[in-house]
């Protein structure tokens, strides 16, 4: 039986090795962090969709956020604003409206463009979801008033996303060789 405390201290002891890889590394693998912390979020948000019986991904949030405050709205404005392809705009929309949330139509002026709007269901599941994304803003605030420099972290990444867009980390490490 005394074997059980050593375990235990050893699982500890793994578990406090494994963060401190992470943070030794800082900003070599700040972008796996990142991506890590996303992930996770994601994860998290989707646990209660489904806990309140919603088939949405989280991954979809940006494209009806969008549409909750425009609709109809082109294709490639949703890419413009979301600033991701045209074609990963194209797909998910595709994949939304095979799930009966989204519709399209062709545009007046200009027939090759697709104008997005929900659909009845999407609407219905917007009205679902709204109540969600306020808890979320609330427990996230909740969440950075822990710590002071939690505070700092949006302002800090839209400086991040600023400097890179002026100059790309690619171009930044390349100078470094």
């Amino acid at each position: 039986m005394a074997l059980y405390p050593v375990i235990r201290e050893i699982k500890k002891i793994i578990k406090e090795s494994q963060l401190s890889f992470y943070q030794s590394l800082g900003y070599l693998v700040f972008g796996s962090r990142l991506r890590r912390l996303s992930e996770y979020f994601l994860m998290e948000v989707n646990r209660v969709y489904e806990q309140a019986g919603i088939s949405f991904d989280a991954s979809w949030f940006p494209v009806f956020y969008l549409l909750s405050e425009q609709q109809p709205m082109p294709i490639i404005d949703i890419a413009e604003k979301l600033e991701i392809s045209h074609s990963a705009v194209s797909q998910m929309v595709t994949n939304l409206k095979k799930k009966g949330l989204l519709k399209t139509t062709p545009c007046p002026e200009d027939g090759r463009r697709q104008l997005v709007a929900f659909s009845k269901k999407g609407e219905e599941m917007l009205q679902r979801i709204q109540p969600i994304w306020d808890a979320i803003t609330v427990a996230m605030n909740d969440l950075v008033a822990e710590s002071p420099q939690s505070k700092q972290v949006l302002a800090a990444i839209a400086q991040i996303e600023q400097a890179v867009q002026q100059q790309p980390l690619s171009e930044r490490i390349t100078r470094q060789l």
